[in-house]
């Protein structure tokens, strides 16, 4: 691994204000938050730090656009704003980069990635606008009856840190497409790209309240969405544990919730794989966006045949991802998002040590400066240990022995998540009996990780409830409406 390289440095702090109704204003509060440049820790901005008065503020905003204008238009015309968002993006999209590389940590190579698959969301849901159908179902010769799908309203998005603009878009898109407003709260940890692209609607033509951002915390904002009796719908990605808040607090007053959480996804490799394919895409599938993402393939389950070599391959895999700067081009892996998620990621790294597992490459943190953790294999894991059934979040790859399919299935669905996982194998009677029978929203068969937006996401158990993603995100945010008409004999 290189040595790191020096950072950019801005030369001023910038404070952003709350995008509500069209309008920036300062908080009700008065009050900022910091937020920082992972790679460095320092000081990136000050950002105003939204609350319940605020979160009205902008629910009331929403329920007027709802009622007014956007709640007026034509379909197609919703549609032709959307196209018109993708294309303020796709204008902005070096800056919007370099924003969420700052505020992130994410290197600018990995969110080049991710910016067609922003632009794709929102112009695959630009185009759906004007396609939400109903249907007529006969009922009886004396009535023409039928169903029509209207947006279920105001709906509140809670978004997480790791993938701000794109799990963002993943919510936005779908919810405009549907005709519903937005209060929109970002994760305070980066808030910045979420802000731009609030401006980035207005300036597409998007009428004002239509999508308001609102940055804050979750016990003050995220919490205030949440309790607010005229927000129609929540749905938010992040831990299992707010999840479980979210679905206590929506109770009270009987909102909608969708629900994508965590993940501890395996990755189950077998004798007669591509053993440098799988272990390629292995070592990618845990080591992308430092581990930071909630389908990461953390535990990688390997016959005991190829054990020796799976793990020797990932290990220096691990050794060779160059760690520095993210607004280098040529960076392989940034930083964790924040001091707090390097701790957490140092402190399993511990556990797994004390638990008896062996720790093949990394392993510490990674300098002084930023919040660096070296990718980190552990071989010798057993199935009960913390590190292989918890959540850690991070670059800290698990690589457990099985010896036959019963064992692995046993060992991949023996966590409370269920989110996703991946099959490596020649024999194509194996991948459809493991697709069958691995409890997970995705299955991927010969490579690991790839989304569109055409297909579901999500899971069950500690890993959420509901889809996104396809038709189903219509039904997120739409109620359907029985119409009977009387037509007489």
């Amino acid at each position: 691994m290189s040595s790191l390289p020096a950072f950019t440095t801005i030369d001023r702090i910038d404070h952003h204000e709350l995008l509500i109704g069209g309008k920036r204003l300062p908080a009700a509060s008065g009050r900022y938050f910091d937020t920082l440049n992972p790679a460095t820790g320092q000081l990136l901005a000050r950002v105003a730090e939204g609350g319940a008065a605020d979160i009205d503020l902008a629910v009331r905003s929403a329920r007027a656009a709802l009622e007014g204008e956007w709640g007026q238009m034509r379909a197609a015309d919703r549609g032709a704003l959307m196209l018109k968002f993708a294309e303020a993006i796709r204008g902005a999209q070096d800056e919007l980069i370099e924003l969420e590389s700052l505020d992130s940590g994410k290197p600018v190579a990995a969110i080049r990635q991710d910016l067609p698959a922003v632009l794709d969301t929102l112009v695959y849901y630009a185009g759906m606008a004007d396609r939400i159908n109903g249907q007529v179902i006969p009922t009886r010769p004396d009535a023409l009856t039928y169903t029509v799908r209207e947006p279920v309203g105001v709906v509140g998005v809670i978004v997480p840190w790791n993938f701000p603009l794109m799990i963002g878009m993943w919510k936005i898109a779908p919810a405009l497409a549907c005709g519903c407003t937005i209060v929109l709260k970002p994760a305070e940890i980066t808030p910045l790209t979420a802000l731009r692209l609030g401006e980035l609607a207005l300036q597409a033509g998007i009428p004002a309240g239509v999508l308001n951002v609102v940055p804050g915390f979750g016990r003050t904002a995220g919490q205030a969405i949440v309790d607010h009796p005229d927000v129609d719908k929540v749905t938010f990605t992040g831990s299992p544990t707010v999840g479980r808040q979210i679905l206590r607090g929506a109770a009270g007053n009987l909102k909608r919730v969708t629900l994508e959480l965590g993940g501890k996804s395996a990755n189950i490799i077998f004798p007669d794989a591509d053993i440098d394919a799988a272990s390629r895409a292995a070592a990618a599938g845990i080591f992308f966006n430092s581990g930071q993402v909630c389908s990461a393939g953390s535990r990688i389950l390997v016959h005991a045949d190829v054990y020796d070599q799976v793990v020797e391959r990932v290990a220096a895999r691990a050794r060779s991802i160059r760690l520095g700067d993210p607004l280098d081009a040529t960076t392989g892996m940034g930083p964790l998002v924040s001091e707090v998620q390097m701790k957490r990621v140092l402190d399993y790294i511990a556990i797994g040590r004390s638990e008896g597992a062996t720790v093949v490459a990394g392993g510490a943190r990674s300098g002084t400066q930023g919040y660096y953790v070296s990718p980190t294999v552990f071989a010798n894991v057993e199935p009960q240990m913390r590190i292989s059934q918890e959540e850690i979040f991070g670059p800290v790859a698990a690589i457990i022995p099985f010896r036959d399919d019963e064992e692995a299935i046993g060992i991949a669905n023996g966590t409370v998540y269920s989110l996703a996982a991946g099959v490596w194998t020649g024999d194509i009677g194996r991948a459809h009996r493991f697709t069958r029978r691995l409890k997970a929203g995705t299955v991927w068969v010969n490579t690991f990780g790839p989304t569109d937006i055409r297909l579901p996401w999500g899971g069950s158990r500690d890993s959420g409830f509901g889809r996104e993603h396809g038709d189903m995100a219509i039904e997120n945010f739409t109620e359907a409406k029985a119409v009977w008409i009387n037509t007489g004999r």
